[in-house]
């Protein structure tokens, strides 16, 4: 890695020949060290968009690891989840600005081969939140153990039902492509209620009736959201068109579940049913206290974006790497259960606890 960098950087005395100003322009000084004997670090931040509070929370987490460690800092954003070319773009832009490194939540396998451009051209690239498909497509992702955080809201939805027939709508992320988080949500969830599932990396392949571990259910839809909030509510108003008697409602995130809520109160159905997501924003957690989501699963996007700024400086400057989780082809960053329904077996904290820990 570390000879990669340094023949990157021997390209860019080159190219300064015909353009001094970038080196002005990204390092402060013609040493490239502000006379402090530390190279000037530049990372780029590249989130799905630019709008969802967590993508929002990522940068601001970013922003202020950069102050506190020096770093010239990029942020960019695809137009929305799903956008690809917007976020080929900006590493591109990266690469032209000779970064050090790059985070980058993706937004789905079409930006693969940009990153191995990336990765070939020197630059670190550091998956946040999403791991891409294959895992070593980046040098390392640091992201919520999404299977788990899935598993999570699974469980306590089956200690909720208490052994009542189960009529489920999978709010999902996508159906035109396969991005991770999507799919290890998804499959977690009904891992973590006790339903068999046939491909864990493929959404809507199990079986649309059978038993979970308290009972019987029917999947009613798989349905995609764009974890967006008016994609939540036309999702959810196709399911209800398939099935009225839905119960159970799985998000893949918290603005999917407003939107999904508000297609339920305007049918109303909101009675008797459980809506569980994914996030823990101060949003999300507010609607837990609010008993509009039932459970949602708290993960730490500010974490993710600390961590890899100080990952990005730390290599450029001695080349330490991070390492994976014990067990895992990630970092963990952890990730916590807030309700206040708590459910026998299953760890949670309290809406006001998780507002301690909220984002957002």
């Amino acid at each position: 890695m570390f000879q990669r960098i340094v023949r990157r950087r021997a390209a860019l005395l080159v190219a300064a020949a015909a353009a001094t100003s970038l080196v002005v322009t990204g390092c402060g000084d013609s040493s490239g060290d502000g006379g402090s004997g530390s190279k000037t670090v530049a990372v780029s931040l590249i989130t799905k968009n630019s709008t969802n509070p967590f993508f929002v929370t990522m940068q601001q987490g970013a922003k202020k690891a950069a102050d506190a460690e020096g770093v010239k800092l990029t942020l960019a954003a695809g137009k929305e989840d799903g956008d690809e070319a917007g976020q080929v773009q900006a590493i591109e832009d990266a690469i032209a600005r000779g970064d050090a490194g790059i985070l980058i939540t993706p937004n789905g396998p079409g930006v693969n081969p940009a990153i191995k451009k990336a990765r070939d051209a020197g630059l670190y690239v550091i998956a946040l939140d999403t791991p891409p498909d294959p895992a070593n497509t980046v040098d390392i992702t640091f992201a919520t153990d999404n299977f788990k955080a899935g598993e999570l809201i699974g469980k306590w939805t089956a200690n909720q039902l208490a052994g009542k027939p189960a009529t489920i709508a999978l709010l999902d992320l996508f159906n035109d492509k396969v991005v991770s988080v999507d799919y290890d949500r998804d499959q977690g969830f009904l891992t973590g209620m006790g339903i068999a599932t046939a491909d864990r990396k493929k959404n809507g392949d199990e079986a649309k009736t059978g038993s979970y571990s308290g009972g019987t259910y029917t999947i009613a839809c798989n349905e995609p959201t764009n974890g967006a909030e008016d994609g939540g509510r036309t999702a959810m108003e196709n399911c209800l068109t398939r099935n009225p008697d839905i119960n159970v409602v799985y998000t893949i995130n918290e603005p999917a579940a407003v939107g999904a809520h508000k297609a339920l109160q305007a049918a109303g159905k909101t009675q008797g049913v459980l809506v569980v997501s994914v996030d823990g924003g101060c949003d999300g957690v507010r609607q837990v206290k609010d008993g509009i989501i039932g459970a949602t699963s708290q993960q730490y996007p500010l974490k993710m974006a600390e961590l890899g700024v100080q990952a990005i400086k730390k290599i450029a400057n001695d080349g330490e790497k991070p390492k994976t989780s014990a067990g895992l082809d990630f970092f963990d960053t952890g990730v916590t259960l807030v309700t206040d329904k708590a459910a026998t077996g299953v760890e949670s904290i309290t809406s006001t606890d998780g507002a301690q820990r909220c984002w957002g």
